[in-house]
């Protein structure tokens, strides 16, 4: 991380602009800026190290795709309707699919900083990151996938060393992961009722 940057407010504010968006109801959700929030959240995976590597090459190879798609398609609801008009929803390297995946990475940032608020200040990351893991993404992975994850987990980060990654101080990571939590909910859950309007489930 350069010296000064502050990924954790960008973050923050990215999500913050994009859950007014959702909670206009008058706008849709535009993939740019989405594509745009959502790659400001790679670093963060790289910061956890080798227990989410799988989720960090998963997540920014999916945010690429967005960033492409937003070049000829506005909408996250377009781009949607789109692949569902191609019979090609549920296809691998689809928009769609990508959307779902980019959206768990998203979830997942969002227990993991729920469960780092609710530790009280302990330094070990390994019971937010095993918590946040086992409740987004272990129910679509494999024995093979868990397993190596578990084994990562002991090569986690202490909490200091993330802030310190991050450039942030407790006081300001406090606020800036309570920024991020509440604004992250409304843009998932918009995420989730696009899918299932549209009767296609989101556990595939």
């Amino acid at each position: 991380m350069a010296d000064g940057e502050k990924p954790l407010r960008k973050i923050a504010e990215a999500f913050k602009d994009l859950s007014v968006t959702v909670n206009s109801q008058t706008q849709d959700v535009e993939v740019a800026p989405f594509s745009h929030a959502c790659s400001l959240v790679s670093p963060l995976f790289g910061c956890l190290g080798i227990a989410f590597k799988f989720a960090e090459m998963d997540y920014v190879a999916k945010v690429v795709d967005l960033t492409e798609a937003s070049k000829s398609i506005d909408t996250l609801r377009t781009m949607l309707d789109r692949d569902i008009q191609h019979n090609c929803v549920r296809k691998a390297g689809s928009h769609s699919r990508n959307l779902l995946r980019v959206k768990r990475g998203l979830d997942m940032v969002r227990v993991l900083f729920e469960q780092i608020l609710a530790t009280d200040r302990g330094n070990s990351l390994k019971g937010p990151a095993s918590k946040a893991y086992d409740q987004v993404f272990a129910p679509h992975h494999g024995w093979a996938i868990r397993k190596a994850v578990a084994a990562g987990m002991y090569a986690l980060p202490t909490r200091a060393q993330l802030l310190r990654k991050l450039n942030e101080d407790e006081a300001s990571s406090r606020i800036q992961m309570q920024t991020y939590i509440a604004a992250s909910a409304p843009v998932i859950l918009y995420i989730d009722k696009l899918f299932q309007s549209r009767e296609l489930g989101i556990d595939w």
